[in-house]
């Protein structure tokens, strides 16, 4: 995959853009496994997560959090607040679910 991302560009030039040595990336396509802050600046050149290579299932992106801003007035009860908190909750879970299937 490196040497298909590398393409015409020669090991020095394509080490210069990933930020490590001509060496290390001619040891790395010959098969050696690279330590690790080697393997992640070559994940970011690649575009690639490292859970790809790793086998691992990729993270969940954290889920974002709602709030609820009401004025404090006197047609808003509490148990308002309540159920339209608890609506916003509801529909944004929805839409999470809707975006992992």
């Amino acid at each position: 995959m490196i040497i298909e991302r590398r393409g015409t560009l020669g090991v020095r030039a394509a080490a210069k853009e990933i930020g490590i040595s001509p060496a290390t990336l001619s040891r790395v396509e010959n098969g050696n496994v690279p330590d690790l802050a080697t393997f992640a600046k070559i994940c970011e050149w690649l575009g690639e997560e490292p859970n790809r290579f790793l086998g691992m299932q990729p993270t969940r992106k954290p889920a974002e959090k709602a709030s609820v801003h009401l004025r404090k007035k006197d047609a808003t009860t509490i148990d308002t607040a309540t159920a339209l908190g608890g609506m916003i909750l509801k529909a944004q879970e929805a839409l999470r679910d809707r975006e992992n299937l």
